[in-house]
């Protein structure tokens, strides 16, 4: 008898509630804002020195958020900032995540046609993959023939993806806010993933394509909760980007369910930020991330 493997959406929406938190920690290393012991143990700023220090860096971190937080969302372009030697140690980061219960967004922002589509599908999705995230962030902008093939290995390996809907940045507007037929591109996207998930519901109402829209635009996010009620959304814009608490809310369903919020520089630097400097400077830095994913947690108390 064969069990079938809960979706990526049935997991993600189970370590919500398990662990009464929406935040995701984004594992952003980046050379100047390591912790200062890492940056003076590297002796001739080799690739291979820095990367042993971001696996350093993002192990030390998931050590800290392991069952305080659903979930991680691990940056692919710092790694690759380092060539092979970065590749590695993402590698590393994603399987040590994984070990710890904790289930990886790969924030990658990938996409392509055909069969190289496929390729990034097979290449990062589900546990069977050479990189074994749970998930992907995808572009939508190649089409919709672009974004099958990963719903096609979502549905094989109970994975999710996350389709770039409305971003945070200030520039995404130029082509997100477009509107053709009195429809802005970034409703027509939002409107595919609503037609591909609804075949695909786990329990809870949710399929395998999840959504990222910005914290920093409230009302749209509030439009998008409408009009994706089957999409899981991935909230950037938190914290260091400008993005409160109340800006997140409209964007979750009862429950504190159907969107997690991501966090990374307010976090994984937290020592850096005034309010934790003094209290957690040197070799402290472990603790004031815990400090810092405590207060965002308290923050964003929406599990009821």
């Amino acid at each position: 008898m064969t069990i079938a493997t809960p979706s990526f959406a049935t997991l993600l929406t189970e370590a919500v509630q398990k662990t009464r938190s929406v935040t995701c920690v984004g594992l952003d290393p980046r050379k100047a804002n390591l912790p200062e012991p890492m940056r003076q143990a590297i002796a001739q700023d080799r690739p291979e020195e820095w990367a042993a220090a971001y696996t350093q860096f993002c192990c030390g971190i998931i050590d800290v958020v392991a069952g305080k937080v659903p979930c991680v969302k691990p940056q692919a372009a710092f790694f690759e900032q380092l060539g092979p030697a970065g590749m590695i140690s993402l590698g590393e980061v994603v399987r040590y995540a994984r070990s710890k219960q904790l289930l990886v967004i790969l924030d990658g922002k990938r996409n392509d046609i055909g069969s190289t589509a496929t390729a990034y599908a097979d290449a990062y999705l589900g546990a069977d993959s050479p990189w074994q995230s749970d998930s992907l962030t995808v572009s939508p902008y190649l089409g919709q023939d672009s974004i099958e093939p990963f719903v096609d290995v979502c549905d094989q390996r109970s994975a999710g993806i996350f389709v770039l809907v409305k971003t945070s940045n200030p520039g995404g507007g130029l082509l997100q806010n477009r509107e053709t037929d009195g429809q802005s591109v970034f409703q027509r996207v939002a409107e595919l993933l609503t037609e591909l998930n609804k075949p695909r519901l786990d329990s809870h109402g949710y399929g395998p394509l999840g959504a990222v829209v910005g914290a920093t635009y409230p009302e749209e996010l509030a439009q998008m909760r409408q009009a994706m009620p089957h999409s899981v959304i991935l909230i950037p814009g938190f914290g260091a980007q400008g993005g409160a608490a109340d800006d997140v809310k409209v964007g979750f369903h009862a429950g504190g369910l159907g969107a997690v919020v991501n966090s990374s520089r307010h976090i994984i630097f937290a020592y850096q930020r005034p309010e934790y400097a003094e209290k957690f400077a040197g070799n402290a830095w472990q603790r004031a991330v815990e400090a810092a994913t405590d207060d965002m947690n308290q923050q964003l108390n929406f599990c009821e």
